[in-house]
C-alpha cells in the first residue's frame, strides 16, 4: 500500500544514515515457455524507442507486505507493491513476487482512504480489507527509504483500506507455486493478528531485505492511538491453524458497538 506524498527537506533525506533494509528478492518461478527469440527481442527494443509507458512511469512507490487469500487463507503471499497515488485518497498498485526484471506479476491492489470507505456501499465493503494490522505490525516495509520518511508514509496510511486480487498465485508461503496463472482471480485480505503468518513468511523476507519486522513495529507504536477501529478486522479470525494474538491498537469496529 501507498503513501500520501510526504515532502521531506532534501538534504535531510540525503544525510540521514538509518534506512529500511534493502535486498534483491528473485521471483519463485520462472513461467513455462520457451526462451525469447532474436525476433521477439528486436520487437521489444524498437517498442521501447518508439512507444510510451507513461501509464507505469508514476508507479514510484514501493513497498513489502503479505497477503492470505480471503477464502483460503493459509494460501499466503510476499507481495511486491509498486504503487502511483493518485490524490490524496486513492491509489493504485501493481503486485509482483519479486522486485528483479524478471519478476512475475501477481495481481493488483487499490487503496482508499478511510473517508473514501465510508462512502462504499454496504455490499462492496466485503472486499476492502483494514491496513492498521499490517502497519502496526512491522510487516509492512518501504525498502531504502529513511527510517524518519518510512515513518511518516505509514502514519499517513493509518486507517486506509485495499482491495486486492492475486491472479497468478506464483508462490506457496516460502516455496515456489504455481508456473502459470491458473485459476480465477483470488481475493486477498490482511493479516490483523500475530500467528496468522505461515511460519517462516515474515522471517524470509526479513533476511533477504536485511530488515526487521520487529524494530519496525517498535518505532511504530507512536501511531497505536491514531488507529480507529476497522471493518474486517475479524473476517479472518479463527481461520488459521496457529495461536494468535491481538496487535494493541487493531479492533475490529463491530467490538465497539
Amino acid at each position: 500500500m501507498p503513501y500520501q506524498r510526504t515532502v521531506l527537506p532534501l538534504a535531510l533525506v540525503g544525510t540521514l544514515a538509518a534506512c529500511t533494509g534493502t535486498g534483491t528478492v528473485a521471483p519463485s518461478v520462472s513461467p513455462q515457455g520457451s526462451a525469447e527469440s532474436t525476433k521477439t527481442n528486436m520487437l521489444e527494443a524498437g517498442a521501447a524507442a518508439l512507444q510510451s509507458n507513461a501509464p507505469l512511469g508514476g508507479m514510484d512507490i514501493y513497498l513489502v507486505g503479505f497477503h492470505p487469500m480471503k477464502n483460503d487463507p493459509n494460501h499466503q503471499m510476499e507481495a511486491h507493491h509498486f504503487c502511483r497515488q493518485m490524490n490524496e485518497d486513492v491509489a493504485q498498485c501493481a503486485l509482483f513476487d519479486g522486485n528483479t526484471a524478471n519478476a512475475n506479476l501477481t495481481g493488483v491492489e487499490y487503496i482508499i482512504s478511510e473517508r473514501l470507505f465510508e462512502q462504499l456501499p454496504r455490499r462492496e465493503r466485503q472486499y476492502w480489507h483494514p491496513h492498521n494490522g499490517e502497519i502496526l505490525s512491522g510487516q509492512l516495509v518501504a525498502p531504502n527509504l529513511p527510517d524518519v520518511a518510512e515513518h511518516e508514509l505509514m502514519k499517513s496510511k493509518m486507517n486506509s483500506y485495499g482491495k486486492t486480487w492475486h491472479t497468478w498465485q506464483s508462490e506457496e508461503g516460502t516455496q515456489p507455486g504455481d508456473r502459470l496463472p491458473y485459476g480465477p482471480p483470488m481475493l486477498a485480505w490482511s493479516f490483523n493478528r500475530d500467528g496468522e503468518a505461515r511460519p517462516g513468511l515474515v522471517e524470509t523476507r526479513d533476511r533477504e531485505m536485511n530488515t526487521s519486522t520487529a524494530e519496525r513495529r517498535r518505532a511504530r507504536q507512536d501511531l497505536v492511538p491514531t488507529a480507529r477501529p476497522q471493518e474486517g478486522v475479524d473476517a479472518l479470525k479463527g481461520k488459521f491453524p496457529r495461536l494468535t494474538q491481538d496487535i494493541p491498537g487493531v479492533v475490529d469496529k463491530r467490538a465497539t458497538r
